[in-house]
């Protein structure tokens, strides 16, 4: 038995085979998926393939491909020994081979996009939208001259490193929008210690405001997803602006109050973070609703597994975890989840597919509440918003709900 690496995976050329009773850490598992790098596990006894989606139907063979972060339940099994890596490369048959979707080879096949705003959030999110190479290329633009393109210019120097093909450029100019179908929106003034979300509303909407007629300017087909702080507030905004309907202007909120919940849980020893399930709805600060009657640890309702003081304690700190990081770093505040966050929304979009999410959208009546912007459940395609998704929510938690986006459409109707 031998544990396979990150290392191990970075030297794989396409495909790395390894026995059934190898080890595949969840880093080199994550790190396959991300060069496209086929987990080949070859054994004498018959192992179940994983789903890769739902619809896909379970097939049963002597070799089972591992494309997601984790090897299927059963493949490992620790105690007897065995050989350490099988011959790299060896070509797949076809009746072996999982699908998966397909990551186009030439720059005209892939869309394009930006990130505004080269701050810590915003070169964090450029680099992890590169590092898919979903994109033919991702631009990014600050007012500052040289940062953008200082920061795009070393970020591509990690291309080899990293093995993304997508060109990372920086530019001070919004006419470098031209062509993008999706843009982030990052920039904007961050939290100080003892500051509100709320408290950067003046002077980040005036930035906003002044994207936003970029944007509709240079691109005006664009999928365009906020994270600028107040989030609800500055995705009006934006929508406002620009003109755009209202599922092509999407606010990232709930993608990370989520992560930050499911990160909590798993402190208290009872999951690994992602075998957390919840959803964080209403806005992203005071007024988040995370409905525990949906959340869930390895499967199991999470209500049955911590006590009730301690779960209200944790979705108070997961409120207030961005407050907490500003005052553990004195200056500036968080990047790498909110980074982590918005990227994946967007890649998730040029995917095609989405499970459901939360996000900052424009409700016309779902759940109870209209005609104001609020994190409710979602699915994404190429074009934004796809549909919002109804779950079944307790009476208290709907009332919450309701609650978060009436506060929300006050602060909104102020903004003017």
């Amino acid at each position: 038995m031998s544990v396979i690496s990150v290392a191990d995976v970075e030297n794989a050329a396409g495909v790395l085979q390894i026995s059934t009773k190898d080890i595949l850490t969840p880093l080199a598992a994550d790190r396959a998926k991300e060069l496209n790098v086929r987990i080949e596990r070859s054994g004498t006894t018959q192992m179940p393939v994983p789903q890769v989606a739902r619809s896909s139907p379970q097939r049963t063979t002597t070799t089972t491909l591992v494309t997601g972060p984790t090897a299927p339940p059963g493949s490992i099994q620790p105690g007897a020994l065995s050989g350490s890596l099988y011959r790299r490369g060896a070509p797949v048959p076809p009746q072996m081979r999982v699908e998966q979707e397909p990551i186009p080879s030439s720059h005209g096949d892939r869309p394009q996009a930006a990130v505004i705003g080269a701050g810590h959030v915003g070169a964090m999110t450029a680099l992890r939208l590169a590092e898919t190479s979903l994109f033919s290329r991702v631009t990014l633009i600050d007012i500052v001259p040289g940062l953008a393109a200082g920061l795009a210019l070393d970020m591509w120097h990690s291309s080899g490193l990293r093995r993304f093909t997508t060109r990372i450029e920086g530019s001070t100019d919004l006419a470098a929008l031209a062509g993008a179908s999706y843009v982030v929106m990052t920039a904007g003034r961050p939290r100080q210690p003892g500051m509100s979300r709320t408290d950067l509303t003046g002077v980040n909407a005036e930035i906003v405001g002044g994207v936003a007629d970029g944007i509709r300017r240079y691109a005006p087909k664009a999928v365009v997803v906020v994270v600028t702080n107040p989030l609800e507030e500055m995705t009006h905004l934006m929508a406002k602006r620009t003109g755009f309907p209202a599922g092509r202007v999407i606010g990232m909120a709930g993608v990370l109050d989520r992560a930050r919940f499911c990160s909590l849980i798993a402190l208290e020893g009872i999951a690994k973070p992602q075998d957390v399930d919840a959803i964080a709805l209403g806005s992203h600060g005071a007024e988040m609703v995370i409905p525990l009657s949906l959340a869930t640890a390895n499967g199991r309702p999470i209500e049955n597994l911590i006590a009730k003081d301690r779960l209200k304690a944790i979705v108070e700190r997961a409120r207030d975890s961005g407050a907490e990081v500003v005052k553990l770093l004195q200056k500036g505040s968080a990047y790498f989840s909110p980074a982590e966050s918005a990227a994946s929304m967007v890649a998730a979009m040029v995917k095609g597919s989405s499970p459901v999410i939360a996000a900052c959208v424009q409700s016309e009546g779902a759940y109870g509440v209209a005609n104001t912007r609020v994190g409710l459940p979602v699915r994404l395609d190429a074009n934004g918003v796809k549909e919002i998704v109804t779950l079944p929510l307790r009476p208290e938690e709907q009332a919450a709900l309701v609650e978060a986006a009436n506060s929300i459409a006050k602060r909104i109707s102020e903004l003017g």
